[in-house]
């Protein structure tokens, strides 16, 4: 029960924001995602050189290109449009089959992470609003 002098709850019984912005813990999470995620496509480019029949010009710059766009990703997380940004880079992750099976197969891996993430980012939104999160009763 919230009292006057209770600073987590308006008078109109909302509650107000969290103590801690879970939001930039968020954002780490997915940029640290996105870091580790370029790594592994960078990862990609010998397992297509040996084992994929060779590096075409085209395979090589889809690789290096993608790798590029997650690591740059990591820098735009505050921005409202990020998730979805993420969410892009898995679907031309995922359409790197052509390019290696491995990739193909990678960026399904990575699609079930990011799919979490969005299930999470709902969560935390949900919670906040219903004023469940640390900080927002005590």
């Amino acid at each position: 029960m919230s009292t006057p002098s209770d600073p987590s709850s308006t008078p109109d019984g909302q509650f107000g924001p969290p103590t801690k912005d879970p939001w930039k813990g968020f954002r780490g999470v997915m940029a640290g995602t996105l870091i580790v995620e370029s790594i592994v496509v960078f990862l990609t480019i010998p397992v297509v050189q040996v084992v994929g029949g060779g590096l075409t010009w085209f395979s090589g710059t889809y690789i290096i290109g993608l790798g590029v766009l997650m690591i740059l990703g990591g820098g735009i997380q505050g921005r409202p449009w990020a998730i979805w940004y993420n969410v892009a880079l898995q679907v031309l992750l995922v359409l790197g089959v052509f390019i290696h099976v491995s990739i193909g197969v990678m960026g399904l891996v990575f699609g079930l992470v990011w799919a979490y993430l969005v299930y999470l980012r709902r969560d935390i939104a949900q919670r906040m609003e219903k004023g469940l999160l640390p900080g927002q009763r005590d």
